[in-house]
């Protein structure tokens, strides 16, 4: 029996090609969430304790400035009370609560890409499965008789397809509820600093 050569299969398979394309879209993606949620995350206590402090000392630009320049999402959030500390109550609860929105959608971004790839490649995993399984018949169907040597590469890149779609889907689907349970954390972090803020600056 000969030996199968995979990587002639590879390249032989659009469907292997396809699916390597969505694991480097899936790693890439993967990639730059996790830098964008190193920078979104800060302590909200610490954050607020700083504020409150530099507008005791009154540094008011200090702390606009401060809270500005700070990429985590509790901080724009704060950054964007601070502008409108001036207007009451119910109009600054609004005002963050659309900020919020805009910082989860921010945090959200891209992230349909690794759901989209969790749920939809291993479809194409199967799709390639078919695909080899009707190559294996063809081949053996060309050749009249034979055994196992007719159909085998056929059904190695049945099987290729199969374990590449897992590959590819299983670890998107973890990346992705884990970077969808950091937007929840995230999400309650600037509910709760929106709440303290408020207390914060007195607003009526």
């Amino acid at each position: 029996m000969p030996e199968i050569n995979f990587l002639q299969i590879f390249k032989e398979s659009f469907t292997l090609l396809i699916l390597f394309g969505c694991s480097i879209v899936s790693v890439a993606f993967t990639i730059e969430r996790f830098w964008f949620f190193r920078k979104a995350s800060a302590e909200g206590d610490k954050l607020l304790a700083h504020v409150a402090k530099l507008l005791q000392e009154g540094k008011a630009d200090a702390a606009l400035a401060e809270t500005k320049k700070n990429p985590a999402a509790v901080s724009q959030v704060v950054h964007y009370g601070l502008l409108h500390r001036g207007r009451a109550r119910h109009e600054l609860e609004e005002l963050l609560s659309s900020k919020r929105l805009e910082e989860r959608l921010k945090l959200e971004k891209f992230l349909v890409v690794l759901g989209t790839m969790g749920n939809t490649v291993p479809f194409v995993g199967l799709f390639g499965t078919v695909v080899g399984i009707i190559k294996a018949f063809r081949d053996l169907a060309l050749a009249g008789t034979g055994g196992p040597a007719v159909v085998a590469k056929g059904i190695a890149e049945a099987l290729v397809a199969t374990a590449g779609g897992l590959a590819v889907a299983i670890p998107a689907v973890i990346v992705y509820n884990f970077y969808m349970r950091k937007v929840k954390s995230l999400s309650v972090d600037m509910e709760v600093v929106s709440a303290r803020f408020l207390v914060m600056v007195g607003a009526k």
